[in-house]
């Protein structure tokens, strides 16, 4: 898969290192991957939820973090859209959250 917006994953990643092996492991298992579907991705992924408009929400290290991306199969392609805590996905809306620069 075509991973875009890596700078969000980099970016927390270097204010919470606690977090790096996680999400690395996260990454790379999602750019040598080639899903074609939410069934494929789930293979992957067991714990992935699809929460509506092509969004998606994997857990990170145990639940603790979670990503939500934007994923197109048809592309091949994943947008990372959020990355924090447990706590901070709560205070979102995953289904309709967009790209926003920090």
């Amino acid at each position: 898969m075509i991973i875009i917006s890596k700078s969000i994953l980099n970016d927390y990643c270097a204010k919470h290192p606690e977090t790096y092996e996680h999400i690395l492991n996260w990454y790379q298992e999602s750019r040598k991957s080639n899903w074609r579907n939410f069934s494929d991705l789930k293979k992957s992924f067991n714990s992935a939820d699809n929460v509506g408009n092509d969004r998606y929400v994997f857990n990170i290290k145990g639940n603790h973090y979670r990503i939500v991306a934007l994923i197109i199969f048809k592309v091949r392609t994943v947008f990372i859209l959020f990355i924090g805590t447990h706590k901070d996905y709560d205070k979102i809306d995953a289904s309709s959250i967009t790209y926003q620069k920090r």
